[in-house]
């Protein structure tokens, strides 16, 4: 007889008798529905690369966010929920504001990290509360190195080299798993970056739907559309 979720997944984040948390598998199911992102260190940093899906011409794509700056050495990229995530990175802005309050310096990645993943696991813990719906891709650049992390809905979190979320997750992961070496220069990081994007999606990418940003030692920057359009050009095309 298999497990049910009837009972344990109504409104409430409680374990089933099999040690289930039903709620925070729905999240995970959030995430998997969401767009393809991806992040990949280089030699002086990280690219993290994200496909918006636009789903109708009417659509302005500046108008969508998945790409979002932190503070000048940390940059997030998400799949799932956006509105949740938002909410997710002013809670990480204003960790990182803290920090610079209370000790006059930018906060260590991976303690930002713990914060982030410390506060999305709160909310599998309580009743009348649920999940956050997203998964956030979370680069920076501190004293101790570069470094990439990957989060859960549930609180967990994960270091990378390369990493994904999203729909396509294990299609990039496979393609990083091949491809990716350490001491990448950006352009190649980049390029690496946008094929992943492209096989996942088995098609040539919307360049009106793609997003880069690259965090270095040098602080956070978002790509303008020319200079995405003159990476994507460096792709080879999917036939038709």
């Amino acid at each position: 007889m298999q497990p049910s979720g009837r009972g344990y997944d109504h409104g409430i984040t409680t374990f089933s008798p099999d040690g289930r948390l039903f709620q925070v598998e729905y999240a995970r199911e959030s995430v998997k529905r969401g767009t393809t992102t991806a992040g990949l260190k280089f030699r002086d940093g990280v690219v993290l690369v994200c496909d918006k899906r636009i789903v109708s011409r009417l659509i302005i794509p500046e108008s969508i966010e998945k790409v979002f700056k932190v503070d000048e050495h940390v940059g997030v990229a998400t799949s799932g929920l956006v509105a949740d995530a938002r909410q997710l990175v002013g809670r990480a802005r204003v960790e990182a504001q803290i920090n610079r309050i209370t000790y006059a310096d930018t906060i260590p990645v991976d303690v930002l990290v713990k914060k982030i993943c410390d506060f999305k696991q709160s909310f599998t813990q309580y009743g009348g509360s649920r999940p956050f719906g997203t998964a956030l891709l979370l680069g920076g650049v501190d004293d101790e190195g570069i470094h990439l992390y990957e989060t859960d809905p549930s609180g967990a979190y994960q270091s990378y080299h390369a990493g994904a979320i999203g729909s396509g997750r294990n299609t990039v992961i496979e393609f990083f798993e091949q491809k990716w070496k350490e001491g990448l220069t950006l352009n190649a990081a980049m390029k690496l970056g946008l094929e992943a994007l492209q096989h996942a999606n088995d098609s040539n990418l919307n360049r009106e739907a793609v997003e880069v940003a690259t965090i270095t030692a040098d602080g956070y920057n978002v790509l303008d559309r020319a200079a995405v359009n003159k990476q994507i050009d460096r792709l080879k095309p999917i036939d038709e």
